[in-house]
């Protein structure tokens, strides 16, 4: 069986020192103060070499968003390629055809983005495992599983964890807190024209979903006063 053009990206994805350190160190810029979207800064102190400080868990966004805008082509990109495969595959009629087509494709995704992918945090990777399965309804895993081998997916995964990275990772903006925000930044981006738009695999209607964690906010019990 012939083996996918689409496999050593994944693979990179999956076995990239994704431990490099980072400094979370903001600094603020117009289109920062745009993309965190329904947030309301509170105090903002700006130090001499404009570096500013904010609440936790505003700061958290906009590092998240950070990441999101440094992850989503790769995901965009394996999303494109799959369709790509797909298509491309419908035309070749034989073995040798498409062994080689793989071969071309194969030496350009290695030449053109492991640079870039071994620049990535180990946060970096997590979200991006996110985002191929939102833009192409399947975990990274199971992409490696259907277009290498089930073993390789295996050592994948086995690797992945040792960065803390888990390739069978879903997307799921409904129940997980930072796929919401996930998903309200990309919103944010994508109407403002900062990240070019490709809709996700499975349909999400973003007012639906904000909706549903505005009642979900409501209805959490609150933590009772201390005596």
């Amino acid at each position: 069986m012939y083996k996918s053009l689409l496999s050593s990206f994944f693979l990179l994805i999956a076995t990239f020192s994704f431990a490099q350190t980072e400094t979370d160190t903001l600094r603020m810029t117009q289109q920062d103060s745009s993309i965190i979207y329904s947030i309301e800064l509170k105090e903002i102190i700006f130090t001499p070499d404009n570096v500013y400080s904010m609440d936790e868990d505003k700061k958290a966004k906009l590092i998240l968003k950070r990441r999101i805008f440094k992850v989503y082509p790769y995901a965009k990109l394996t999303a494109d390629k799959l369709t790509q495969l797909n298509a491309t595959m419908a035309k070749l009629k034989t073995s040798r055809e498409k062994k080689k087509y793989f071969k071309i494709v194969e030496k350009y995704l290695e030449e053109e983005f492991e640079p870039r992918l071994k620049k990535l945090s180990r946060k970096d990777g997590q979200i991006l495992v996110k985002l191929i399965y939102r833009q192409t309804g399947s975990t990274t895993f199971d992409l490696i599983k259907e277009y290498k081998s089930s073993w390789k997916a295996f050592w994948a995964n086995s690797t992945a964890y040792l960065f803390d990275i888990n390739l069978k990772t879903q997307y799921k903006p409904f129940d997980v807190k930072e796929d919401y925000h996930i998903e309200g930044i990309l919103n944010a981006a994508f109407n403002q024209g900062q990240l070019s738009k490709q809709e996700p695999s499975k349909p999400i209607d973003f007012d639906k979903l904000n909706e549903h964690w505005i009642n979900k906010i409501k209805i959490q019990p609150k933590t009772e006063p201390k005596e």
